[in-house]
């Protein structure tokens, strides 16, 4: 169905993605997988980061967050982590965007 979705990585979250074990990549390609699938599945934000969504999921038995942004031809994946300073580092990269 999506077949001819680009998904696009910003420098931060490719960082943070070449520092997982295998089996947390595994974890979050399947996360990856459902937001290229359904990219309405993330919660949408507002304020500071309106157009940005979050999906949580866990990634071997944790919650992991990973923030994206999308339109119909692409899913461009910003930031991946836990919780714990997650909003305050997406705000901080907004610039990246």
């Amino acid at each position: 169905m999506n077949h001819d979705v680009e998904v696009l990585q910003s420098n931060l979250f490719r960082r943070t993605y070449k520092r997982l074990h295998s089996n947390q990549k595994a974890d979050v390609d399947d996360a990856i997988a459902e937001i290229v699938k359904d990219p309405t599945i993330g919660e949408q934000k507002k304020g500071d980061l309106a157009g940005v969504f979050v999906y949580k999921f866990k990634c071997i038995g944790q919650m992991t967050l990973l923030a994206y942004e999308y339109d119909t031809a692409t899913r461009k994946l910003l930031l991946l982590g836990s919780h714990e300073n997650f909003y305050r580092n997406l705000k901080r990269e907004g610039g990246e965007r």
